[in-house]
């Protein structure tokens, strides 16, 4: 008896929301429409909070942008409320019964975690535009926990972490098919790149930028001899989906990122010491800047802009002189040096750039594609943008995070024995090195595409090594 009142309450619903929104329908008002999906997401995210992440995984690639709302902001829909959302109860649930382990919160990453954010705190308070730096707080707020915190929770189970890389893989295929049909009708041209991914992602770059990420994963996926032969041959169809797309993005960030991936993985499979790696990193910048001006002038002399030609446009990476995006991009730099150089301890505020690197140009330094009213963008830089906005330390304790990321995954490839767990470590490790290269001329973390897979990747190399390492001594001094 009670089986069938709850079957004559399900239909008394289901036929009462048919009427009503067929109602709703008549009178365009569409909204109605969302309230299965809205019921779900509210059912998940008290019943089942690890799916809805993986869910928010999969409409990350799907959600569109809407930018310039009212104060200069953005967001991206329906992920960001989602991600809020998923915030604000997982910090409710913390305060009636924590679930955060200590050796999580003892982590050398979390610490640096903690600390960056606390400093864009500080820096929010000294702000110039207040009510933009506190909306970037609350967004770096909502990726760390969502995608960090619980993302290090629903790594325990290890399944999660692929299923972290196919859901995003496959939802982002279908983003690839579109960019790809739109670019068909235009010939394949090179500067329609720039804007066929739209309203999914802003430009090529970013796009680019995710394309590169997921490289390692699916070369794993296709020669992981664990897996069966159905996965690898899907692995092998979405990469080669995902080469095309590389190749049309004319994204040259990606390719140079991919490149010096690859450079990695060489130095990983020598078991090259890390901190061996960054001296000499060190070393090389040292020299650079150093000796800038004689570099600028050498760069100076190539005159090949972007173009279709695959050679030509590989070569237009360093052109300075007459690439007006390479110019550009030098121009913003310079800008947020000055910046930094009038407010070098507490910077601008976090957010802030774009609103304030305007007065900053200097004549002889802008481009075509320039503007006085600040209204293009932000300092194509993820560790240039915190130097302006944050002052040193906002620059510093993200390098540490970056730091602190890439020692854990050189140690645990050293010294991890479970085959797929080695792998997956490796793979993680070079897709997000080929962020943190493509960081250096763009920054894309005011993004949920890509601060999900950035801080995803951080979270995956924690658990792995809080939850699955093997405990091994004789590999220790690697480091």
């Amino acid at each position: 008896m009670i089986d069938k009142k709850h079957i004559k309450w399900l239909y008394a619903l289901s036929i009462a929301f048919i009427f009503i929104n067929a109602i709703c329908t008549y009178l365009e008002f569409y909204y109605f429409n969302l309230l299965p999906a809205v019921l779900l997401i509210i059912l998940l995210a008290f019943f089942a909070l690890d799916k809805l992440v993986l869910l928010v995984v999969f409409l990350t690639p799907l959600a569109i942008n809407l930018q310039n709302m009212e104060g200069g902001l953005g967001i991206s829909l329906p992920t960001e409320p989602i991600i809020f959302g998923i915030m604000v109860i997982f910090l409710i649930q913390q305060l009636h019964k924590s679930t955060l382990s200590l050796q999580l919160m003892k982590h050398p990453i979390t610490i640096a975690i903690i600390i960056n954010l606390v400093w864009i705190f500080i820096t929010c308070i000294t702000s110039e535009i207040p009510i933009v730096s506190f909306k970037f707080l609350i967004s770096r707020l909502w990726f760390v926990t969502t995608f960090y915190f619980i993302g290090t929770q629903l790594f325990k189970e290890f399944k999660n972490i692929k299923y972290f890389f196919w859901l995003y893989i496959f939802s982002f295929t279908l983003i690839i098919f579109y960019t790809l049909y739109n670019h068909y009708l235009l010939g394949f041209q090179e500067e329609p790149a720039n804007y066929v991914m739209t309203p999914f992602y802003n430009d090529h770059t970013i796009y680019g930028a995710i394309l590169a990420m997921f490289f390692p994963a699916l070369i794993f996926f296709m020669l992981n001899k664990n897996y069966t032969a159905s996965i690898k041959l899907g692995a092998f169809l979405f990469l080669a989906v995902f080469s095309i797309a590389l190749i049309f993005s004319y994204t040259r960030a990606a390719w140079l990122s991919l490149v010096l991936a690859l450079v990695a993985y060489f130095l990983l499979m020598l078991r090259v010491k890390f901190r061996s790696i960054l001296i000499t990193f060190s070393i090389i910048a040292s020299i650079i800047f150093i000796n800038q001006i004689e570099i600028i002038m050498k760069l100076g002399k190539n005159r090949q802009d972007a173009s279709q030609d695959f050679d030509k446009h590989i070569e237009s990476i360093s052109n300075i002189s007459t690439d007006a995006s390479n110019l550009e991009r030098l121009n913003r730099w310079s800008a947020a040096f000055r910046m930094f150089q009038e407010r070098p301890i507490f910077g601008w505020g976090p957010g802030t750039y774009s609103f304030q690197y305007a007065p900053f140009q200097h004549s002889q330094e802008k481009t075509i594609i320039s503007t006085n009213t600040g209204n293009r963008g932000n300092a194509h830089s993820e560790y240039i943008g915190p130097l302006c906005e944050s002052g040193v330390l906002g620059s510093l304790t993200f390098i540490a995070i970056i730091i602190c990321t890439l020692f854990k995954g050189f140690r645990l490839y050293y010294t991890i024995l479970n085959y797929e767990k080695k792998n997956m470590v490796l793979v993680i490790l070079l897709g997000f090195i080929t962020y943190i290269i493509h960081g250096t001329l763009n920054n894309f973390l005011d993004s949920d595409k890509a601060s999900v897979p950035f801080w995803g990747f951080i979270a995956m190399i924690v658990a792995i090594d809080i939850y699955h390492k093997n405990v091994v001594t004789e590999l220790k001094d690697n480091l």
